[in-house]
């Protein structure tokens, strides 16, 4: 029997996905499933809806629910992260409010930026624990990332532990079929490859029947009738010569063009939707108290199979059978014009022996250029929550793309201070 640790089983709507599609695979329908969250009413709500599933789905499935997290490890196959530490309150809103106070502001918060750099300070720590749990409960089981900020937290885990890890995002998947129907082009037999980092990965090819779409997205994508719906990442499109995988709202936080205080028209221009996160988080509070009852409670409640990943991995690995996915991983000379110990978003081979990067070689000069500026950002956040130095947070928000465009070096090092001392007990101490 297959045993799956869901760790922040208190999502409940992410834990029906990932698990409800576990509940419509043959090989699976019988797994041990442990669900984990710190919020006994959540994890209450989540056992319940998980049960229904199981008896509506024909499942076989045992479900616990437990805050006990190393009982649910222990001799896990795989461990499901989808935790946040600090919730929307207090920690988004800090991430969101304390720069607000400097004049910087951001869209999404949670990948890049100030907000990313302060998401992972208070966040790798914690997997760090559950890392070592897993060494000693369940040495072999796969640790399946879906946490923000991916590269940051996924590249710390590696680098820090022995742990099989991989990092998994929606972006992907979705990339090159949202394209072509946003830009009203057929999306049947479509072929993409992609690769760079977590929300910058470039599609670098994209073809239909075996023709290169390139040409004809480029084309539509310039005409006013269709720039507007993705306007920031068609942007960057023109100017570097790809399409990114991450949404233009994501886009704009990742990059120096988009959000300047001295040219406030630009917002406007390419529709940049400033405290996107915190009104996306009031709205999903709200839809969760009108449809909880619905989804913990339904007798009938039902699934389908959705689009994440991480059922098919495991059914992969367990059955030995080759599958194929966009994950992130160390890069190790996957991308050879990307440093070798960042976190690169790559072709991934999925088997009986777990999940395998595959060799991409060397990005156009420019996408390479791009990503290492997110990159530096990354690998000195990274460093700082290893080694609780102070000076590498600085480093860091000195370095990144948005932040430095802005403020000056005294206003980012006032800043990070700010928020250090505005997240308390979230966030370790650092020298």
């Amino acid at each position: 029997m297959v045993k799956i640790a869901f760790l922040g089983a208190g999502s409940s709507v992410f834990a029906k996905n990932v698990l409800g599609d576990c509940l419509c695979v043959p090989g699976l329908k019988d797994a041990h499933i442990a669900l984990v969250d710190i919020d006994p009413k959540r994890l209450a709500d989540s056992e319940r809806m998980m049960n229904n599933l199981n008896r509506n789905l024909s499942g076989r499935a045992t479900v616990e629910a437990t805050r006990d997290r190393r009982a649910a490890l222990q001799s896990a196959d795989f461990v499901v992260n989808a935790i946040q530490v600090g919730g929307y309150e207090p920690s988004t809103i800090i991430d969101f409010e304390v720069p607000k106070k400097y004049g910087l502001r951001q869209t999404i918060a949670d990948t890049l930026g100030i907000g990313g750099i302060m998401r992972t300070l208070r966040t790798l720590p914690v997997l760090l624990e559950f890392a070592h749990d897993i060494e000693e409960l369940c040495p072999d089981a796969w640790f399946l990332n879906y946490t923000n900020p991916m590269a940051m937290l996924t590249g710390g885990l590696l680098r820090a532990t022995g742990v099989r890890a991989v990092g998994l995002c929606h972006s992907v998947q979705v990339c090159a079929s949202h394209l072509c129907r946003m830009l009203e082009l057929p999306d049947d037999d479509l072929r993409a490859k992609i690769a760079g980092i977590n929300h910058q990965g470039w599609l670098l090819k994209i073809t239909r029947h075996g023709e290169d779409l390139y040409p004809e997205i480029k084309r539509r994508a310039f005409q006013d009738e269709h720039f507007h719906k993705d306007s920031v990442r068609f942007e960057v499109m023109r100017q570097f010569g790809y399409y990114v995988t991450e949404s233009s709202e994501h886009t704009s936080e990742y990059l120096p063009y988009f959000i300047k205080a001295t040219h406030p028209e630009l917002i406007e221009r390419y529709r940049v939707p400033l405290d996107e996160y915190p009104r996306r988080c009031v709205n999903q509070i709200e839809k969760w108290r009108q449809m909880r009852e619905e989804l913990t409670n339904s007798v009938d409640l039902t699934h389908e199979r959705t689009h994440e990943y991480a059922s098919s991995i495991m059914d992969s690995i367990i059955h030995d059978r080759p599958y194929q996915l966009g994950g992130n991983v160390i890069n190790n000379g996957l991308i050879t014009n990307l440093p070798s110990d960042a976190c690169v978003e790559v072709p991934c081979l999925v088997d009986g022996n777990g999940v395998q990067g595959t060799h991409v070689g060397a990005l156009p000069l420019q996408c390479a250029a791009v990503n290492t500026t997110n990159i530096n950002v990354q690998l000195l956040t990274i460093e700082a929550a290893l080694t609780h130095k102070r000076e590498h947070i600085y480093h860091a928000a000195l370095l990144d793309p948005h932040t430095s465009s802005e403020l000056t070096i005294d206003e980012i090092r006032s800043l990070v201070d700010e928020l250090m001392e505005a997240h308390g007990d979230y966030l370790p101490k650092y020298r």
